[in-house]
């Protein structure tokens, strides 16, 4: 049994709660590693200095309970000035809908991702999740020989397989279904958008690593269908979204609390990485010019400002409102009892099939 495989079967609860930057936080990682999962920390906003405290001040709260620490694996963002200005532009009359001045270009659009990196080394965290491309394989075994596990977000076989060949210990397999953006990046979206169950079995045949299931797993019955799938584990994100301990802003939960079935939609128009959320106005009316806006991180650091007073204001048609397919099925609680409660019912769901299997 690999290193990573062993870790996932120790794990007294096989659920991974989603590092979901702008919507998981500190208290929710903890409160998922207390009772037995996997709780992530979505480390791609953060400082170096602020990633190595987080890792020490999990440590302090878990003991040996493992934990993981998400990044993305982004290039320096170095745009023409042509097309920052016409973002800018594109951007003015939402923004002066909320009052906001026309603002300065800005000198940098997302965090150093070689500082995070070299953080996270330092942090030596027990897992080290990444999303959006592959490391190379000196990083890869940089992690591994301070002990930490690596996992990479997979849209496609392909990607599963280049996480493979890199060395990683385990492999996200990010369905259609998952809200957030996705983290395609061998093929355009199009190319990349595979539901959960076929993904999991696909690449499960494919590379030899463990594969963890991502995408519109909501509750224990989600749960017990990847795992009887062959999954070591499931990932879920949009199934905290109401709980006590979200990060998200109060005219996010409102309309995750109120989403009607089938209301999420893909968009590249908040940030310049296609992601699923809920279908507002920004969203449609900007549809016809998404294609155009600057790519990842660039629009995604010109419309925070924007974001920001939307949500000060309590405008959700002007927000991100990042969620999966199945977001009605979210409930409110507290993020350990919701994963305890999930795990009761898989088990339940479980046993109800081995009844079937065995008529």
């Amino acid at each position: 049994m690999t290193r990573a495989a062993d870790l996932l079967a120790r794990l007294p609860i096989p659920i991974i709660q989603a590092p979901m930057l702008g919507a998981s936080s500190y208290e929710m990682a903890r409160a998922v590693g207390a009772v037995g999962g996997l709780g992530s920390l979505a480390s791609a906003g953060s400082a170096p200095d602020e990633i190595e405290a987080d890792a020490a001040r999990m440590r302090a709260d878990l003991g040996d309970a493992p934990f993981a620490m998400n990044l993305f694996v982004l290039g320096r963002a170095e745009p023409p000035a042509d097309e920052v200005d016409r973002a800018i532009a594109r951007l003015a009359p939402w923004r002066a809908e909320l009052g906001l001045p026309e603002p300065a270009a800005p000198n940098s659009f997302a965090p150093d991702f070689t500082a995070q990196f070299e953080a996270v080394v330092r942090a030596a965290p027990p897992v080290a999740s990444f999303a959006f491309d592959t490391l190379t394989p000196e990083q890869v075994a940089t992690l591994q020989a301070r002990g930490t596990l690596v996992f990479g977000t997979a849209t496609t076989v392909a990607e599963a397989r280049a996480w493979a060949a890199v060395g990683a210990d385990a492999v996200v397999a990010q369905g259609y279904e998952a809200g957030g953006h996705r983290g395609h990046f061998l093929a355009p979206v199009d190319k990349s958008l595979v539901g959960t169950l076929a993904l999991v079995a696909t690449i499960r045949r494919s590379v030899e690593v463990p594969v963890i299931a991502a995408g519109g797993i909501m509750d224990g019955q989600g749960v017990a269908a990847a795992l009887a799938l062959g999954a070591s584990a499931v990932q879920m994100g949009t199934a905290f979204l109401l709980a006590d301990e979200t990060a998200i802003s109060a005219p996010w939960r409102d309309a995750v609390a109120t989403a009607e079935d089938e209301a999420t939609a893909l968009t590249r128009a908040f940030s310049g990485r296609h992601a699923r959320g809920l279908e507002n106005r920004f969203m449609r009316e900007m549809r016809a010019v998404e294609d155009e806006v600057p790519a990842y991180p660039v629009q995604n650091r010109l419309t925070r400002e924007l974001r920001a007073e939307a949500a000060k204001a309590g405008v959700a048609d002007m927000l991100s409102l990042w969620a999966g397919q199945a977001v009605t099925l979210a409930t409110p609680g507290a993020s350990g009892v919701l994963v305890q409660r999930w795990w009761a019912e898989a088990r339940a769901a479980s046993d109800r099939l081995g009844d079937m299997v065995r008529r």
